[in-house]
């Protein structure tokens, strides 16, 4: 059975107030947002392609990401914690925030103690953070 990549959040809210609730929820757990993509706009932009409104967050706790790069800058690659924001419907949205213990066990990050021990407390304030979604 293969390890999912994400929480998975289903909003019974519009898109832009699940990027909200999704924002507040990191916030709560030492995250902020760093970057928005907007990818409506951008495919509209680049190749004159309708799409559903669809956001790619970049999520960064400081202490953990300097914890992270201090030990090993390949982990930049990877940086900062991506998470998606999307419009089922006119009143549904869908969040994924992504695992960061998942994409840890690439190649000798796997090995790496240090590496490990920031996914795994990376993990747990992401998973809280769905968890507050859920109650929201």
């Amino acid at each position: 059975m293969s390890q999912q990549i994400a929480f998975e959040v289903s909003l019974s809210v519009p898109y832009e107030q699940a990027i909200e609730k999704t924002a507040e929820a990191l916030k709560a757990e030492g995250f902020g947002i760093l970057t928005r993509i907007d990818v409506k706009q951008t495919l509209k932009e680049k190749i004159n392609a309708e799409f559903r409104p669809y956001a790619i967050l970049g999520a960064c706790n400081p202490p953990l990401a300097h914890k992270a790069l201090s030990h090993d800058g390949q982990v930049g690659l990877m940086l900062p914690c991506n998470v998606t924001v999307e419009a089922k419907d006119d009143r549904h949205s869908i969040v994924r925030i992504g695992d960061p213990d998942a994409f840890l066990k690439i190649g000798e990050f796997a090995k790496d103690a240090v590496l490990q021990g920031v996914a795994k407390e990376a993990r747990a304030r992401l998973a809280r953070a769905a968890d507050a979604l859920k109650r929201a």
